[in-house]
């Protein structure tokens, strides 16, 4: 007689199963009981949850666990629940004693979108599984070549300076004539405060201060005589 029962164990992203074969053998003839109890475990490592691809790329998919003698199918649960079985390749050794089934999709398409798990040992365990997503690559609406793009890069850095620079001069050109047409206004004044003025008059105008400033107020008796030829007595 022989029983099994499965143990499964959630640790982070690794899924550990155990398995308990229980294994029971009777002599015909004697009482003898030869009981056997087998322990398998098996952990499942955390399986990548999504991979993109675009059509016609090529995708490869793994499962991985920590087992001996585990033999594996690659199942397809596409959108419309529907289930494929694929082959993969033979099971790869990697480090720390983990081992991966691998499936290898070439030239995908679109109708390969779906969700991708490994079925252990007939079906007792399923890894994590793996989503995987084809898509269409967005299509350039103009195909530029590298020269093309920095060229139009240049003639954009050549506009923006120009946009810099030409109002900046077109300011220090006003700002020029502003101050040239203050100064011409400034001459124009001074020549108007001028004009009109007689310098004849101006002169005897400011001999007559002058004169008046080196007298004084006061005029000496004695030589009025002799002045008076010339010039009469100013009165004080």
């Amino acid at each position: 007689m022989s029983c099994s029962v499965s143990l499964n164990v959630l640790s982070g992203g690794r899924k550990t199963v155990v398995s308990f074969q229980h294994h029971s053998y009777q002599h015909c003839n004697h009482d003898h009981f030869l009981i056997c109890i087998l322990i398998v475990v098996l952990t499942l490592e955390a399986d990548r949850p999504s991979v993109s691809v675009p059509v016609l790329g090529n995708a490869l998919l793994e499962c991985c666990w920590k087992s001996e003698s585990v033999t594996y199918t690659w199942v397809m649960q596409t959108p419309n629940s529907t289930m494929d079985i694929l082959n993969g390749t033979n099971p790869v050794k990697k480090k720390d004693g983990v081992v991966c089934g691998q499936l290898y999709l070439p030239q995908v398409k679109l109708e390969q979108t779906g969700f991708y798990t490994c079925v252990l040992n007939s079906g007792s365990d399923t890894t994590h599984g793996t989503y995987l997503r084809v898509y269409e690559p967005l299509k350039k609406t103009i195909n530029l070549s590298e020269t093309t793009k920095n060229k139009i890069l240049i003639a954009e850095g050549f506009l923006l300076l120009l946009c810099v620079l030409l109002p900046s001069s077109i300011l220090l050109l006003k700002s020029k004539e502003l101050n040239d047409l203050e100064k011409k206004n400034a001459k124009k004044e001074e020549e108007n405060i001028y004009q009109g003025l007689n310098l004849d008059d101006c002169c005897a105008t400011y001999d007559q201060i002058e004169r008046s400033q080196t007298q004084g107020p006061y005029q000496d008796v004695g030589n009025i005589k002799e002045e008076e030829e010339e010039i009469q007595l100013e009165k004080p």
